[in-house]
């Protein structure tokens, strides 16, 4: 498509006679595109001078801009070295002279314009190194390379920084690198004598960008963006600059990271640098400490350019000043730091993208989004317009009535309108984003409200060690007086004020947490409401507080997912893991965040005890199925494939009923087939037995293993054939023959709740049937009723109960219950694994009533809903005298009572009925029909 066709603008010639003489230059242009010239040059005197050098080539140019730009960049990498400075000045003056019109007559919008002037940026720094490298590897001077090393200029790259990585250079920009050369593809006796022909090349390279001539100059190229400018050579080893990064790098730093990309040489080898910087511009934790280093930045940046003070167009800076388009990329790329390191997603270049994502991941309102998208390409245009006058790097509306009259004669505006709505644009931006970095401080606490707080717990806080830096003291001081009113605006307030303190004392680290509080003020209701009930959960949170990234990093309050999506997506966090300990401890981080969820929905009542069993049991299914592929494929690398047909890791006692409480460790067995196979091939290949043994005890380590992120569970093998005295792993064939002519009754009935929890399908399908072939053949009444009796009786004689609130052990209790089911199952051949399948199948077997399942059923169900409570508050049975009012509350309103005094009658009337019902059960045989 033609240039004329999409013109939708024109400028107004401020000058005429200039636009005249420019005219005269191209004789066959008419209409619009006439009139786009004229304006063009009436008000720019370089894009006159350029009309005046390629009046040959333009013409041409127009009648198809995107043409004429690509044929420019595919020719000229065939332009020879000697000629290639000459070369590279006729192409930027093309590029500036065709893009410059595109933008005037919106026939190109924003980003075509940046995107265009960026490709030539890259492709010319990609020509100048090669041709400098290529220079010093000539001469011998780079030690080991040849002219077969030149396409990747033996090494070196050039990352793009600021805007010419994210793709949107303005008219007159200055190109930002860091220059960097691969050490590792050199002897280390040979490393100094490289650096040094790097660092000539680099220095020539810029001179053939900067340098200006006769005909001009291709970029001003600005290379003080690498690790301490001061002191380090304009290209540095990678090794070195990484070091820097790990040890010293900066938060703007790490915002400048957001935008580099490999531009020119050796891509391959700067996008490996890149990878490796990812933990340092991505944390793994929400950071909202950035958003001070941000501000903080910003103000240094106004104080040093003298930017502060109200908002006067004439003389602002549309790229510094207030409202302008640094504070767009400030809030934008600020947001990306808090949360890119949890979503990928948000790792992005461009601004506009970047606000984009933000708003799709809500991050930011959408609206916000919009109005800053919709400024931000404002201002940029004012940008444009500003330096295409006469190709300086300016950003500042001018300060005299004539050049803001011609400025809006090259935007084609009036003076008046475009003084107003620049006013409006900025004056907006600001107060959106000023809100963001600095909102207003919350009102002092109350006196009425000091005064119910203990001034002796307050006053020990500066001891603690969160606040031992004066960073964490000036956020927490900000925070203070927020913290205290919310505190006294609980239904306990002291009793709240001793959870806080129990909070903060445990709390190692302060400043990415009080940060995060700041940012997020209703994060200190959910604390204190989890606090004020749950001391455990509290303290939980003290040595986990980057749980709290889930509660505003995601849908926390939805709808529970379930297992399949749960393990669909830690599988996916896996795979973008290369290291198998990140790996685990990606695990541990994801784990913890749901775990936490669990408990909080449990805590305020979104989810009772039953579906709170349930989801803990899919969240550890969802581990251990995510989890055991990569436990397999690194023990495979060492060892070789599993040798056979796999194995399959089974969940016993209340993992296999899908009934876990906040405490509950996992019941598991590994049951492997060799199908014949002897061992397996690989670098130190091992016999099958021992092999299964060493991959189940890897599996083991990858659970409770104590790493920098925790452990994930507790494992307890002693269900597996023999008990612990049986090996870890158990083959198939011995499975199967175990169960059929050795094992004990107990071992019969704990096959009633297991279930596969991981490995092939296959397997996974035969273990199952076997179980329930095995359960139909086992049930002989008279053999499971004498055993179950027998082992009621030595749980009895072997432990005690805690106390009244001991809702597992005792007559009439979680285990006594759940015995009596799984006999019911077991003489039933019933394969349900829950506690109402197997009561259900005593009474089709005609051994229980109707009348004994429901009086099972309510002891068991308050038992559970009384457990579940407990393993939330406390690692210990339910105490009322260290429960606290909320505590209380919590475990009425779970189990539907008025008082602790009348739960505990319930809980013991319903417990007597059910053991009654056992007692009587155990000495009678099923009745079926």
């Amino acid at each position: 498509m033609d240039f004329s066709s999409r013109i939708t603008r024109l400028p107004r010639p401020f000058e005429p006679e200039q636009g005249q003489e420019a005219r005269a230059l191209f004789p066959d242009l008419g209409g619009d595109l006439a009139d786009l010239i004229d304006g063009a040059a009436g008000c720019s005197p370089y894009l006159k001078t350029l009309m005046e050098k390629e009046r040959d080539w333009l013409p041409e140019a127009l009648s198809d801009p995107e043409v004429a730009l690509d044929t420019l960049v595919a020719d000229l990498p065939e332009v020879a070295a000697d000629s290639l400075p000459s070369a590279l000045r006729q192409g930027k003056r093309r590029v500036a002279l065709l893009t410059g019109l595109a933008d005037l007559a919106g026939v190109w919008p924003l980003e075509e314009v940046t995107g265009r002037l960026t490709e030539y940026a890259d492709l010319s720094c990609d020509l100048a190194m090669k041709a400098c490298v290529g220079a010093e590897i000539r001469r011998g001077k780079l030690p080991g390379k040849t002219g077969d090393d030149l396409a990747t200029a033996g090494g070196m790259v050039a990352l793009a920084m600021g805007k010419m990585g994210a793709g949107e250079l303005n008219y007159s920009s200055d190109i930002d690198l860091i220059c960097l050369f691969d050490e590792t593809r050199f002897d280390e006796g040979d490393y100094h004598e490289a650096r040094a022909s790097f660092v000539r090349a680099t220095r020539k390279m810029a001179a053939m960008l900067n340098d200006r001539t006769s005909e001009g100059y291709v970029f001003r190229t600005d290379l003080r963006l690498r690790p301490d400018p001061s002191v380090t050579p304009v290209c540095m080893a990678m090794a070195a600059a990484e070091t820097y990064y790990e040890s010293l790098g900066r938060t703007w730093e790490r915002a400048a990271y957001i935008k580099a990309r490999p531009c020119a040489g050796d891509l391959a080898a700067g996008q490996k640098f890149l990878d490796t910087l990812r933990p340092f511009v991505w944390r793994k934790h929400l950071d909202f400490a950035a958003i001070e280093d941000a501000h903080n930045m910003r103000l240094r940046i106004r104080e040093h350019k003298g930017l502060g003070g109200q908002l006067s167009l004439p003389g602002h800076n549309m790229k510094l000043g207030r409202g302008g388009i640094r504070e767009i990329e400030f809030f934008t790329q600020t947001r990306q730091i808090i949360a890119g390191g949890r979503d990928p997603d948000l790792r992005v270049r461009g601004t506009v993208e970047g606000l984009a994502r933000l708003a799709e991941k809500g991050w930011i309102p959408e609206d916000a989004a919009q109005v800053l998208t919709r400024h931000y390409r404002f201002h940029r245009e004012v940008e444009h317009r500003l330096q295409m006058l006469r190709d300086a790097q300016t950003h500042d509306l001018p300060t005299s009535d004539a050049e803001f009259e011609r400025l809006a004669a090259f935007m084609g505006r009036e003076t008046d309108a475009l003084k107003a709505e620049l006013k409006d644009r900025l004056t907006e931006v600001h107060d959106l984003i000023e809100g963001f970095f600095a909102p207003e401080g919350p009102e002092p606490v109350s006196e009425e409200a000091e005064e119910l707080f203990d001034e002796e717990i307050i006053s020990r806080w500066p001891s603690y060690p969160a606040l031992r830096s004066g960073r964490a003291v000036d956020i927490f001081n900000r925070l203070k007086p927020d913290i205290l009113s919310r505190l006294a605006r609980t239904a306990h307030p002291s009793e709240a004020l001793l959870a806080f303190d129990g909070f903060l004392a445990g709390l190692p680290a302060g400043v990415q947490v009080f940060s995060l509080f700041e940012a997020n003020p209703q994060l200190v209701d959910l604390l204190v409401d989890i606090a004020g009930t749950s001391p455990k959960l509290a303290a939980h949170l003290s040595r986990n507080a980057s749980v709290f990234d889930a509660v505003i990093a995601g849908d926390f309050f939805a709808l529970w997912p379930g297992r399949d999506a749960l393990q669909e997506d830690l599988s996916r966090r896996l795979e973008q893991e290369g290291d198998y300990e990140r790996k685990l401890d990606t695990a541990r981080r994801w784990m913890k965040e749901w775990h936490f969820r669990i408990g909080v929905h449990h805590l305020r009542g979104l989810t009772g005890a039953d579906t709170t069993g349930v989801q803990y049991a899919d969240l550890a299914g969802s581990v251990i199925g995510a989890i055991w592929p990569h436990v397999v494929a690194q023990f495979a690398e060492k060892h070789g494939p599993p040798p056979g047909r796999g194995a399959v890791v089974v969940g016993m006692g209340s993992l296999g009923a899908e009934r876990l409480n906040a405490g509950s460790d996992l019941d598991l067995i590994v049951i492997y087939d060799a199908d014949g196979a002897e061992g397996s091939d690989g670098r130190r290949p091992l016999a099958t037995r021992p092999y299964y043994a060493r991959l189940t005890q890897a599996m083991i380590t990858a659970l409770t293993a104590p790493m920098s992120e925790g452990r994930l569970y507790e494992v307890d093998m002693r269900l597996r054939p023999s008990g612990n005295q049986g090996p870890v792993a158990t083959g198939w064939q011995s499975f199967q023959e175990y169960q059929q002519n050795e094992a004990w009754v107990w071992e019969h009935l704990a096959m009633t709740r297991a279930r596969v929890i991981a490995g092939p399908e296959d397997l996974a399908r035969d273990v199952e049937a076997f179980r329930a072939a095995l359960l139909t053949e086992k049930g002989t009444p008279d053999k499971v009723l004498e055993e179950v009796a027998s082992m009621r009786k030595r749980i009895a004689d072997a432990k005690t109960p805690a106390g009244p609130w001991d809702t597992k052990l005792g007559p009439g209790r979680m285990q006594e219950v759940e015995l009596l089911a799984q006999a019911g199952s077991l003489m039933a051949g019933e394969t349900g694994r829950d506690i109402g399948a197997g009561l259900q199948a005593g009474v089709a077997i005609g051994w229980l009533s109707d009348a004994d399942r429901e009086a099972l059923l309510r002891a068991y169900t308050l038992c559970w809903q009384v457990l579940q409570a407990a393993k939330l508050l406390s690692d210990r049975p339910l105490d009322p005298a260290s429960l606290g009012e909320g505590g209380a509350e919590f475990v009425l309103r779970e189990t539907g009572h008025e008082t602790l005094t009348a739960l505990l009658d319930d809980l013991e009337q319903a417990t007597r009925n059910a053991a009654k019902v056992i007692d009587a059960a155990l000495t009678r045989l099923p009745q079926e029909d």
